[in-house]
């Protein structure tokens, strides 16, 4: 969900528990703010904010040892402390005090990430610079305490009593199923996630994302709730269902904020902080406003105003997106790295029209009314029937919802299997995925005018995603087959049973002659759709596609 929606936030009261020692001065109680500076402890260095916030980072790993707010030590579950990946190792940790703020560095091999304090915030800014594969995922996870926050949200699993795929999907004793793959949200729709009970708010608000990948419609893990604790994520790079190379550099500022109980302030957001003090920080890889440009768009022509619209640029070295103002198509991407990108304009997740633009530094690149050409949008072809709408997402197709927070087993959703008439809620009735072992060989049922069915027409099936090389071959009334499709190039990692659709979207075509339909214009003419590959599973992980709209043109 997005910001906004997250703020509206569930709360229970609690007791706050005893009070940890930490900082230049002892807490007991009620924590008292003390003044800002640092400490070291023999093992950690100490940083108390002069607010309510007092953190612990280690010496020999840069690892998050102490998260104590007004009193209350919220770091740790599982015997485990919070940072990047598991755990860097040993790492070479310095600190240092410029004026109101405090930078600790930590140096693991070519990696460098930063912790940094202000002055009477309640925050820690980080920053964190991969500069190659030497480790291999990117993602902070900050560990929470057990039993400080309600747990019951869709990627908690304190309650399950099952494993039902890999270590990481579970089911509970009423067949609903949780993973911490099961955040609903795409990177677009949330500036924030966390918690709030008992008048305390601990959030990560999120980077702008400019050296991860996957672009504004990507899943991933973003908190999760277990018997141990909980844990709060940034991903920085993931592979699970990963359409982009990896980037690298210098990403951030990200940032743990401690609240009263309510959102972390707006100003935190991606594309709304500003953090000029950290210019002169001399950290690896920095680039200051200064050193960014601005794109900008007066308008987008050729929408269909029933979807939004989304503008990203993108190259190997960084991506940004902005939405397309509903009324006319304008945008503006600002705090852009200098280089040349594609740009895409994207008709719900679908990309519909693609160009090129070269951002400087200080210097603002705009754009007349970028025009998206009618033929770019397959929703503009003349078509006898549509199932779904071509938007790239299975929107409105059979547990689509339910997809991005649930696993397909569970009890929530619908049969998988089914056929479908033309006519009769065809949409809703056709389910989103398409599995080999599952549900291949679905029927749709429909009728041709003695006109149609003296003419050869195109078939096109549009997918979002698939598993393990999942495409559909298509039969017609059971004397015309089609070849079997090469397999467009997807994510080789889980997707369906993940809670993500995302992969690259492909349109098959087929050609289906005349000598294929039914002239008798009283009988419904059968479509068969197969699931084929040679690779996957059983089940669920078996060869499978997600579907984004099937149509036969005119």
């Amino acid at each position: 969900m997005s910001g906004s929606t997250d703020r509206t936030v569930r709360r229970r009261t609690f007791v706050l528990g005893t009070a940890a020692a930490a900082g230049t001065a002892a807490l007991s109680g009620t924590a008292a703010a003390a003044a800002f500076g640092w400490s070291d402890d023999g093992s950690n260095y100490v940083v108390d904010t002069g607010a309510d916030l007092v953190f612990k980072v280690s010496k020999s790993n840069g690892d998050l040892t102490s998260l104590v707010y007004r009193g209350t030590e919220y770091q740790g579950y599982g015997g485990m402390n919070s940072h990047i990946e598991s755990g860097l190792g040993s790492s070479t940790v310095s600190i240092r005090q410029s004026g109101s703020t405090i930078l600790i560095s930590v140096a693991y091999g070519t990696l460098r990430h930063y912790y940094a304090a202000r002055s009477g915030e309640n925050n820690i800014y980080l920053w964190t610079n991969k500069a190659d594969t030497s480790v291999s995922a990117t993602r902070y996870i900050l560990r929470v305490k057990k039993g400080l926050f309600l747990n019951d949200e869709p990627d908690s699993y304190t309650y399950t009593n099952s494993t039902i795929e890999a270590s990481d999907v579970f089911a509970k004793s009423d067949g609903q199923t949780r993973s911490k793959h099961y955040s609903k949200r795409r990177v677009m729709d949330y500036d924030y996630i966390g918690w709030s009970g008992g008048g305390v708010g601990l959030w990560i608000v999120r980077s702008n994302h400019e050296k991860a990948s996957g672009g504004p419609f990507y899943r991933s893990l973003l908190r999760h709730q277990s018997a141990d604790g909980g844990g709060l994520y940034e991903i920085l790079y993931y592979g699970q269902n990963q359409t982009e190379a990896q980037r690298f550099g210098l990403q951030g500022p990200y940032v743990i904020a401690l609240t009263d109980g309510g959102a972390p302030s707006s100003s935190l957001f991606p594309g709304t902080l500003t953090t000029s003090w950290a210019d002169s920080l001399g950290m690896a890889g920095y680039v200051g406003a200064s050193g960014r440009g601005r794109v900008a768009g007066v308008g987008i022509s050729g929408r269909n105003t029933a979807y939004p619209y989304t503008v990203g640029i993108a190259n190997s070295a960084a991506q940004y997106w902005a939405s397309a103002r509903s009324s006319d198509g304008y945008f503006s991407i600002g705090g852009v790295l200098p280089g040349t990108y594609t740009l895409t304009v994207f008709k719900g997740e679908l990309a519909v029209y693609t160009g090129s633009v070269t951002v400087t530094a200080g210097g603002t690149t705009t754009f007349n009314t970028i025009a998206i050409p009618s033929s770019n949008d397959p929703s503009n072809a003349s078509a006898i029937w549509r199932i779904g709408d071509w938007n790239g997402t299975p929107s409105g197709f059979k547990n689509a919802d339910l997809m991005t927070y649930a696993h397909p087993s569970d009890v929530r959703a619908a049969s998988w299997t089914g056929n479908v008439v033309i006519g009769n809620n065809e949409t809703s009735s056709f389910p989103c995925y398409l599995w080999k072992d599952v549900n291949s060989g679905i029927l749709v049922y429909f009728r041709l005018t003695a006109a149609q069915a003296a003419a050869a027409h195109t078939l096109r099936i549009g997918v979002t995603t698939a598993y393990a090389n999942g495409r559909p071959q298509v039969s017609v009334n059971g004397n015309w087959t089609s070849a079997i499709p090469s397999p467009p190039t997807q994510p080789d990692t889980r997707s369906l049973t993940n809670g993500s659709y995302r992969g690259n979207n492909h349109t098959f075509t087929y050609s289906v002659p005349a000598s294929a339909w039914l002239t008798d214009t009283g009988q419904y003419n059968v479509l068969k759709i197969d699931v084929v590959s040679g690779s996957g599973l059983t089940g669920y992980l078996s060869a499978g596609t997600a579907i984004d709209a099937i149509d036969l043109l005119a």
